[in-house]
């Protein structure tokens, strides 16, 4: 027996999420060691800079790598699955009211967090001065961002491509995945005898996706250490001792989202008991936490939803590439928590008729958020602007956005799974597991609420 063929029998055994865990553990704690012993030392930035980030990189870069052509024959496949243009209809206008509803009480809970504890009275405003000033130059940047791309009806019709293939290499998703529902919609249009060859092709490039998708997660648990270890080893906990609080409260409103509000929607929507749906989405949530990228963990998400779940091919392909650019429940929380924490901290009052405005906004903006890490920063300061926050004020939670983005990506994530197995259910389709979930049975009409709906291993 060799010794590369006994380990690549141990990594066999060891599930992948467990690996994944362990990577992420690993590099959180190598990370705070060394910022411990090292920070700001030249030898460890140069760490930092040319081995962490670069390793860290190249995995996320093998995922988005995979985006474009998953998006696409996904999309495709799902819309010329569902058939009649009919269904596609009445499926879409469910998942986007699905997406609206759950975003919007993501952001009520948030702003409730925030009327409650108010963290922005207790920030020192010695430390606000001094974080506007080391984040000054990265706030203006980001700002500037937000004055090019802007927020309004043209963004409404940019989604419309004048070149889909520019919008592809741009990573403008909304715009390919605008051609790709067009395109789905022509192919239902065709004979069959014609659509046959082009759905032959799709589905050829599908299956070699996958297994691109099974090379980059095989570097998942060291792309995840060094990501993290890039982090933590930079910022250390300083960053967190001077914004607490606000960190803290997010952190609970993420948390009380995903496993209060999206775990009761599982149970009461599709049947799905609360531990059981935990057990299956571990691997989703380790995956979208060390990316901080909706699109990059959507070959994970389509695979959870399919393997674990049981989720129609056609129906996943549909709902979950939507998801990704459109639903972003722990996005729009944050930015209503991250409005009302720097209204605060400027001694801006918002009455409640200005609060709906955040409410509004940080839905709307949430949809036009891309699916990468930080993505959403540019569009906070449109809604900051709305309310008469200074914009400059974003430099108060650059740094520690990036612990935010990881953690808002999970809800992000998980609620893009939640709205697939709805439609799932809602269309009274079977939830057949192909990977090693165990089936999830069918609600019973008249069943109590106290009966289990699955069975749990």
């Amino acid at each position: 027996m060799s010794v590369r063929g006994a380990g690549r029998r141990a990594r066999r055994r060891v599930p992948l999420h467990t690996r994944i865990l362990g990577g992420l553990l690993a590099g959180a704690a190598g990370g705070l060691l060394a910022n411990h012993v090292w920070g700001g030392s030249a030898p460890l930035d140069w760490a930092v800079d040319h081995v962490a980030q670069p390793v860290g990189q190249v995995f996320l870069r093998m995922l988005f790598m995979i985006v474009v052509p998953l998006v696409f024959t996904s999309l495709a496949l799902g819309v010329a699955g569902l058939g009649d243009l009919r269904r596609v209809g009445r499926i879409g206008a469910k998942t986007l009211a699905f997406f609206v509803a759950t975003t919007a009480a993501a952001v009520v809970l948030g702003l409730f967090l925030s009327n409650t504890v108010r963290p922005g009275d207790t920030l020192d405003p010695a430390v606000r001065t001094a974080l506007l000033a080391e984040f000054a130059p990265e706030a203006a940047e980001k700002t500037q961002a937000a004055a090019t791309s802007g927020f309004g009806v043209q963004t409404f019709v940019n989604i419309v491509p004048r070149n889909p293939l520019d919008a592809a290499a741009r990573g403008d998703m909304l715009g390919l995945i605008f051609f790709t529902l067009v395109f789905g919609v022509a192919l239902t249009r065709l004979p069959p005898q014609a659509a046959a060859p082009v759905l032959r092709l799709l589905e050829a490039i599908g299956a070699a996706v996958a297994e691109m998708i099974g090379f980059a997660m095989r570097l998942a648990p060291i792309g995840v250490a060094a990501l993290i270890f890039a982090v933590t080893a930079r910022f250390g906990l300083d960053i967190l001792k001077s914004l607490s609080l606000y960190v803290m409260m997010v952190l609970l409103g993420l948390a009380l989202h995903q496993f209060g509000v999206l775990i009761v929607l599982a149970r009461v929507l599709t049947g799905i008991r609360p531990r059981a749906f935990l057990r299956r989405t571990r691997l989703l949530m380790i995956t979208a936490f060390s990316t901080s990228s909706s699109n990059a963990t959507l070959p994970t998400t389509i695979r959870t939803a399919q393997e674990e779940f049981g989720v129609p091919r056609e129906v996943a392909g549909f709902v979950l590439p939507l998801g990704a650019t459109m639903n972003m429940n722990g996005t729009a929380l944050f930015e209503g928590m991250t409005v009302l924490f720097l209204a605060q901290v400027f001694g801006v009052e918002l009455n409640l008729a200005m609060q709906l405005v955040v409410v509004v906004m940080s839905v709307l903006t949430a949809i036009g958020t891309a699916g990468v890490p930080s993505g959403s920063i540019p569009l906070l300061v449109v809604v900051l602007g709305m309310v008469g926050v200074p914009g400059e004020g974003i430099a108060l939670i650059l740094g520690v956005d990036r612990l935010l983005d990881m953690s808002r990506t999970v809800p992000n994530v998980t609620g893009d799974l939640l709205a697939a197995l709805y439609i799932t259910r809602s269309e009274n389709l079977t939830l057949a597991p192909t990977g090693t979930g165990s089936p999830v049975p069918e609600p019973e009409p008249q069943a109590a609420p106290e009966l289990a709906m699955e069975q749990s291993q």
